[in-house]
């Protein structure tokens, strides 16, 4: 154990860091399964533990910038591919994802894209419906660039959090800091599920008064 919090307080202060949080932020916004929050928070609280907390910002930049640059990754693929072309497109929850996010950006849509940052496959689904809708381009990439500001310091939040808490076990501090962000994203995803059904179940009672207001009137 001893061996493996000394790898750890070595790496966080590296330049390589930098690199692989860019590198998995950029992946991660057009391939869901890369676990960019994870490295975000470990690396946060591994720095934070070691006494490395000049290379959080550094590792926010990173974060950030990877962020941005795959969600407009993810916009170009919308753009010229759709939302239909990859097998993992048609999943039933993905897809039923894509249709919700053409919905919302029909609206605006400035609200859905920062706050789908914090979904991972919400945010892929924002972003590739953005490009097939042909959502201004724009306004897309000053919206992600706020998105993925504020996704860097929550998540680096979280981190030094736990970093602070448990100094000199950085590695329990690291698995503490990602547990505490699962909880938050597994949270985050339920209420937006919750607001979802909500809507679902309002949406009939809403056509049934019209309809009953369109007879009254006729």
């Amino acid at each position: 154990m001893d061996l493996i919090n000394a790898f750890i307080l070595t790496a966080a202060s590296s330049g390589w860091v930098l690199l692989v949080m860019f590198a998995v932020a950029a992946i991660d916004a057009v391939f869901p399964p890369i676990p960019s929050e994870t490295v975000l928070v470990a690396a946060a609280a591994a720095a934070a533990a070691s006494g490395a907390l000049a290379t959080v910002p550094l590792l926010c930049v990173a974060a950030a910038l990877g962020a941005v640059l795959g969600d407009n990754l993810a916009y170009a693929l919308g753009r010229s591919l759709g939302t239909e072309r990859f097998a993992w497109m048609r999943r039933p929850r993905v897809a039923a994802a894509f249709g919700r996010a053409r919905t919302s950006l029909s609206r605006g849509g400035a609200a859905l894209i920062i706050g789908a940052r914090y979904v991972p496959v919400g945010r892929v689904a924002v972003a590739a419906s953005a490009g097939a809708l042909g959502y201004p381009w724009r306004r897309f990439v000053s919206l992600t660039a706020v998105a993925a500001a504020l996704w860097a310091l929550y998540g680096a939040g979280i981190g030094i959090l736990a970093g602070n808490w448990l100094g000199d076990q950085p590695l329990l501090a690291a698995a503490i800091g990602v547990g505490v962000a699962l909880v938050i994203g597994v949270g985050i995803d339920r209420v937006a599920a919750a607001r979802r059904r909500r809507r679902a179940a309002d949406a009939p009672s809403a056509a049934a008064e019209t309809t009953e207001m369109a007879e009254v009137a006729g």
